[in-house]
């Protein structure tokens, strides 16, 4: 009798730490499991203006996906909105920049962000409801700008190249401003006290003779810069727009994956169908 009690306890013991033996696998599995299920997964916020950029961030976040990112986007179509939250750490990048408005917002408001790369040119545009060729401008016409400061030497630069105005020598063109002009041979008048997002409404008022209006607010009313601008910015031109992230964060592995897949060849393939030229991803070593 005493030798099959000892033997039940015997095998009780056994059972008891092959369970406990099982158990404690089955937990380090699951731990493990989660710990590489985080390891994986990373959630970059980046706050975007809707058109072209939202819609850009939309294509590459199933190939982001794919690399372990989850994109979350935000549409910021204010200027005024994504460095301040960028720089106040709601969201991890922005996305509706070119440099010379970045480093001005930099100057301005001693925001420590940079740029962790350049991504695509959108060719500023003059439009105009009353004509279709810049000969016929009248003496005296009334071009309209943004506020935007950033802005005025790319669009006095423009004028510029098509003759109708001359910068002051030695003048630096992105950061020129209207009282940098030297000649005005058709006396131009110039109105810049208006905000970038209300010029596509200006424009289709029908106010002023020529409208200045940004690429991503022109094509926000199925304006094509290439087809429907009376005067077009050069290829050239510096204002590349940019993903920006606080200083520090332009290593980190989800940056470079975003700035990576934006360069990818799907891309490029969906921004050069959608916009036909209008938007054009450039080489990924542009600064």
């Amino acid at each position: 009798m005493g030798e099959k009690k000892m033997k039940k306890k015997t095998l009780g013991l056994i059972f008891t730490a092959v369970a406990a033996v099982t158990l404690a696998a089955c937990g380090s599995s699951n731990s493990s499991s989660s710990e590489s299920s985080s390891e994986k997964t990373t959630t970059l916020k980046v706050g975007a203006s809707s058109t072209p950029h939202a819609e850009i961030l939309e294509q590459a976040k199933p190939l982001l996906a794919k690399e372990g990112v989850d994109l979350e986007i935000t549409v910021m179509d204010d200027y005024a909105i994504p460095n301040k939250a960028l720089n106040a750490g709601d969201i991890d990048a922005n996305y509706f920049q070119h440099i010379p408005y970045l480093n001005q917002e930099v100057e301005k408001y001693g925001y420590d962000i940079v740029n962790a790369g350049a991504v695509h040119v959108e060719p500023m545009g003059l439009y105009s409801k009353k004509i279709d060729d810049i000969k016929d401008l009248a003496d005296g016409a009334t071009i309209i700008t943004s506020n935007s400061t950033s802005d005025w030497g790319r669009i006095l630069t423009i004028l510029e190249d098509n003759g109708l105005i001359t910068l002051k020598d030695g003048v630096d063109k992105q950061t020129a401003t209207f009282d940098d002009i030297a000649t005005n041979p058709k006396n131009l008048k110039f109105n810049h006290d208006i905000a970038p997002a209300m010029l596509a409404t200006v424009y289709q008022n029908g106010e002023g003779d020529l409208v200045a209006i940004n690429a991503n607010f022109a094509l926000g009313i199925d304006l094509n810069p290439q087809k429907d601008a009376v005067l077009l910015e050069k290829d050239n031109t510096p204002y590349v727009n940019i993903i920006a992230v606080r200083k520090g964060d332009e290593n980190k592995d989800a940056i470079k994956k975003l700035v990576e897949v934006l360069h990818s060849d799907k891309i490029k393939d969906y921004v050069n169908e959608k916009w036909k030229g209008s938007v054009k991803i450039v080489d990924a070593d542009s600064k």
